[in-house]
């Protein structure tokens, strides 16, 4: 995998940063010094050449001189928590730190540079964004798609006269960003794309974490609560939960582990089958025999070769996500099927808290979070830096090339110590396939 960082050119405008604040050169990154990507070493095998990564953060010196610089932010995909405090952080790092003051924001994701769009961009301004952080959602609206003619969007960027675009989204998102970058290199045109990754489900490549996430979880986590005390509440109670994870059953894991008080957590990566005399329903009917009530978290794309409609399916959103049957109601209803051939009580009591979830603005960590990616996407847009996205790996902040970060998905991995510990938390069989 190649982790070199595009440059439009040679970087020659002296960073405003350390004029305005001259005790802080020793914040400035040293582009000769690396992230290792794997920290974990192997002391019985030979120390193979691990790959490394650019450290993110400012730079010495510009590519673009900061008083004719004129930037742009787009939001697109489905809502997160975390999205104004990202639109906020890069208006006020522009503006306040190298002194951009002309930043328009892009309505309605890609949409909104389609050739004849009705969304109008917006001057954004310390003004208008000062107070975003603390509402959820995105000031600038959001959607799917609009990247089905890539030229055309790089001919509104170039008419508008734009330097750099900020994009603020996921695998979608940042596939047409890359797009967007490679088409504006084969014009020659010096224009910056730097990706600031959104997924709630913490899904992308080399990067530790992705914002929205932590908040994601920790919302979660209080719908666990709700279904462990509605379980508890009923004879033979089961409180069903689905959450966000359409590959990754990683918002399943960490609210698991973090609440405790799941019993059976069913995630994409790891398959299951539902019938005796080793599925899930005949774990718990013998759960509900000893202990009278159980919580099951699923993630929404778990599951799904059990639904006889997704089989062979292919209709898409706009953003190119096969539409996933509801797994969450599945099981619910199989359930209900099982107990009531066995004449056995069972109340289960369904919660899918996902739209509240996804609507919620940043907690206090994730805020943090995502104004200090809004600080080092402007440091490197800044220093004409392309066709990347900044992210954090073993706790540094890093940059990582679009082309990297979309080749494929992070998933749990089912062997790892954390998946071990997720089962050791919830306590169900590590398989429960009859096969």
């Amino acid at each position: 995998m190649d982790f070199s960082i595009k440059t439009l050119g040679e970087c020659r405008f002296r960073s405003p940063i350390l004029d305005n604040y001259p005790h802080l050169e020793s914040a400035f990154i040293d582009e000769n010094k690396r992230v290792r990507l794997n920290v974990i070493v192997d002391v019985n095998n030979p120390e193979e050449e691990e790959p490394t990564l650019e450290i993110a953060g400012q730079r010495r010196k510009l590519y673009f001189n900061p008083p004719y610089t004129r930037a742009a932010i787009v939001t697109c995909g489905g809502l997160c928590p975390g999205l104004n405090d990202v639109i906020r952080s890069i208006v006020m790092e522009s503006h306040y730190h190298y002194g951009v003051t002309s930043i328009m924001g892009i309505r309605y994701g890609y949409n909104g540079l389609k050739e004849g769009s009705p969304y109008a961009p917006v001057e954004l301004t310390p003004d208008k964004v000062k107070d975003i952080h603390k509402i959820g959602g995105t000031i600038l609206g959001s959607s799917r798609g609009g990247t089905d003619n890539i030229n055309s969007l790089v001919d509104s960027l170039e008419k508008m006269g734009i330097n750099i675009l900020y994009t603020i989204g996921g695998d979608g998102t940042l596939t047409g960003a890359h797009e967007i970058a490679s088409i504006a290199e084969k014009r020659g045109l010096p224009l910056s794309v730097i990706g600031i990754p959104k997924t709630i489900d913490n899904d992308i490549n080399f990067i530790q974490k992705s914002f929205g996430f932590e908040t994601a979880f920790s919302k979660a986590v209080e719908a666990i609560s709700g279904a462990h005390v509605e379980a508890n509440g009923a004879p033979n109670g089961v409180g069903l939960v689905k959450l966000m994870g359409r590959h990754s059953g990683f918002i399943a894991s960490y609210a698991s582990l973090a609440m405790n008080d799941v019993n059976f957590i069913l995630v994409p990566e790891q398959p299951f089958d539902l019938d005796p005399p080793n599925g899930l329903l005949f774990h718990l009917e013998n759960y509900l025999i000893k202990r009278k009530h159980a919580v099951i978290c699923v993630a929404e794309g778990a599951g799904q070769e059990h639904m006889v409609s997704a089989k062979g399916n292919t209709e898409r959103d706009k953003s190119g996500n096969i539409r996933l049957n509801d797994i969450g109601v599945y099981i619910k209803e199989r359930i209900t099927s099982y107990f009531r051939d066995r004449e056995m009580e069972v109340n289960v009591k369904y919660i899918d808290p996902s739209y509240l979830i996804r609507s919620e603005p940043a907690c206090p960590n994730d805020s943090l979070f995502c104004g200090l990616l809004g600080q080092y996407a402007v440091h490197a847009g800044m220093a004409g830096k392309t066709d990347m996205i900044v992210g954090m790996i073993n706790d540094t902040y890093i940059h990582v090339p679009i082309k990297a970060a979309v080749t494929g998905r992070k998933t749990i991995d089912v062997t790892s110590q954390f998946w071990n510990n997720v089962l050791q938390a919830t306590g169900q069989p590590g398989n429960m396939k009859n096969s």
